[in-house]
């Protein structure tokens, strides 16, 4: 009989074992515990997460024009459009634009048609990023450009009065960020 044999029946085995299983546990929790703060602090501070929506009001918006808020640190175009930018944009097709995709946030993989743009059923808001796609600028608005509605004087990119790209070398359409109505004059950003 081995020295190994004489201990097989004893449990000693099973108490080694434990210490090592229970040693290892320790080690975890302790390392768990030393790094958590170091994990948290990187998550946003309080008045970040605040900036995360914001509402906007928009009784004072008349048809026609446009209201720009600053919202996670970049422009929003808030635009209450004109029967006639309506038309312009509904009376576009699909195959005359250089992104197809609507870039809408409220309605993820959805065509560029007009009504996949806009924030109501009648087309009549408008909320895009006023960032052009191209590299970063501010288009000008107002029936800016050559389809009457942004252009980004920087290098020449041109966005119809759905703000979707029609010329320049913008990639794709202004993006509409998640947004909504929680009465009929103030819209939620995020």
């Amino acid at each position: 009989m081995s020295h190994a044999d004489d201990h097989a029946g004893t449990g000693e085995g099973t108490r080694r074992d434990f210490l090592y299983y229970a040693t290892a546990g320790a080690g975890v929790v302790a390392t768990g515990a030393a790094v958590w703060p170091l994990v948290n602090q990187m998550n946003p501070s309080a008045d970040t997460r605040a900036l995360a929506s914001i509402l906007v009001d928009v009784s004072a918006v008349e048809v026609g024009t446009q209201l720009t808020v600053k919202w996670r640190g970049k422009p929003v175009f808030i635009r209450r459009r004109s029967p006639e930018e309506i038309e312009a944009a509904r009376g576009t097709a699909l195959t005359d634009l250089v992104d197809a995709n609507s870039e809408n946030a409220n309605k993820p993989g959805t065509d560029a048609s007009d009504a996949n743009r806009t924030l109501d059923e009648a087309g009549e808001w408008l909320v895009m990023m006023g960032v052009c796609t191209h590299l970063g600028c501010v288009p000008l608005g107002d029936g800016a450009g050559e389809f009457g509605g942004w252009f980004c004087p920087c290098h020449g990119s041109h966005y119809d009065t759905a703000g979707r790209i029609r010329k320049g070398p913008a990639p794709r359409n202004l993006p509409v960020p998640v947004a909504a109505f929680t009465d009929e004059t103030s819209i939620k950003l995020g």
